[in-house]
């Protein structure tokens, strides 16, 4: 017998309601979640948000989370609101800096990379102690954290009301803020439950699980390509498993083969490190069918600065210039655009690089048009 949907009134902590009784594959469980779909877990999925006793998932200070969902709020975020500028993303893609959410499922990561701002010891928890929440529960944890972020910007003089109340009723969700979205085991579902709520997806994986990555369709699809051979890749990204040089080779065809969503390669380039061979990585970006290739500077920033010496940054110009090398293996690619305050430059096929549904006048915002400023 299947259990009924549960009505508003239902407590969402009760885990009867969530679970249905159909036989099934030997350790696994069918979910209902609150808008009625239903989706095979394998093994026990915990009942919304859990309230295990268990290690603390999220130890950095500077992040609001709830059990393995963390949020924080980005620097364009907060100028976006003052009128102070926008993120590149928005220059490249159309996305909003005061309506996007950055976040993350789990901040767990299976690589170490030398780059890397963030601290490497705050990756080290095991994932077999997590009691992992749903993807209705991560969503809403996710938006109840942007707006405990924000919310004292709603006493800043700078920031007009409208333009605040927008920015409390989020419409893109950056999946990037830390770890490896796709050891959450329910990212192609979590990425599903954002776009039911009409909220766009930019997803930032580092390609080591590629079987994952096949199920997940978001907005716009990033992967970092972060050397050009495998001693390169060894040497700067130093993986904690054995074999993530040859998934990420296998999270290129995966990429070749999406029809619907846009794709991305990224690359964090470190001066002495990784910008050599740019044919290499041209072809790393032909097999996997890129839409996009971005570049940016690493930033000499937090924790790196303990692996890297300040040299390792290269300019804008040094940025634009490697990233010309590889436009001339990449002959489609014939479009270069450029936001010098972030040193990140892009290659396109078309001028017009905009996600579609951000575009101005487009369905997505005709409920919910934007203030201009």
């Amino acid at each position: 017998m299947v259990a009924a949907i549960p009505s508003s009134t239902t407590s969402v902590r009760d885990p009867s309601t969530y679970f249905v009784s159909v036989p099934r594959s030997a350790g696994a469980r069918i979910r209902v979640i609150p808008d009625g779909r239903m989706f095979e877990a394998p093994g026990s999925l915990s009942p919304v948000m859990s309230e295990s006793d268990g290690p603390k998932q999220v130890d950095d200070p500077d992040y609001h989370s709830e059990n393995h969902t963390a949020a924080q709020t980005c620097g364009w975020t907060a100028n976006a609101l003052r009128g102070e500028g926008k993120c590149y993303k928005y220059i490249f893609y159309g996305i909003e800096s005061h309506r996007c959410i950055q976040m993350t499922p789990v901040v767990k990561c299976n690589e170490r990379c030398v780059f890397c701002w963030r601290d490497h010891a705050g990756h080290a928890y095991e994932l077999g102690d997590v009691e992992w929440d749903d993807p209705s529960a991560v969503a809403d944890a996710s938006l109840e954290l942007q707006k405990k972020l924000l919310s004292g910007f709603g006493g800043n003089e700078k920031v007009p009301r409208e333009r605040f109340e927008e920015a409390m009723e989020p419409r893109h969700v950056a999946i990037s803020l830390d770890g490896e979205p796709s050891l959450y085991p329910y990212l192609p579902e979590l990425i599903e439950e954002f776009h039911d709520r009409d909220i766009t997806t930019f997803l930032v994986s580092n390609g080591t699980n590629p079987d994952v990555l096949e199920r997940c369709d978001p907005t716009q699809l990033y992967v970092s390509v972060d050397a050009p051979d495998r001693k390169t890749f060894d040497d700067t990204v130093k993986a904690v498993e054995d074999g993530a040089w040859d998934s990420l080779i296998d999270t290129l065809d995966v990429l070749a083969d999406k029809d619907d969503t846009r794709t991305v390669i990224r690359t964090t380039l470190v001066k002495g490190h990784n910008m050599h061979h740019p044919a290499w990585y041209a072809a790393m970006c032909q097999r996997a069918d890129a839409d996009y290739v971005e570049m940016k500077a690493y930033m000499h920033v937090g924790h790196s600065r303990g692996r890297l010496d300040r040299d390792s940054m290269p300019s804008h110009d040094e940025v634009r210039a490697f990233t010309e090398r590889v436009g001339q293996f990449l002959p489609e690619h014939d479009t270069l655009k450029e936001v010098e305050e972030s040193h990140v430059t892009l290659l396109a096929e078309e001028e017009q690089t905009w996600v579609p549904k951000l575009e101005k006048g487009s369905e997505f915002w005709e409920r919910d048009p934007v203030v201009s400023y």
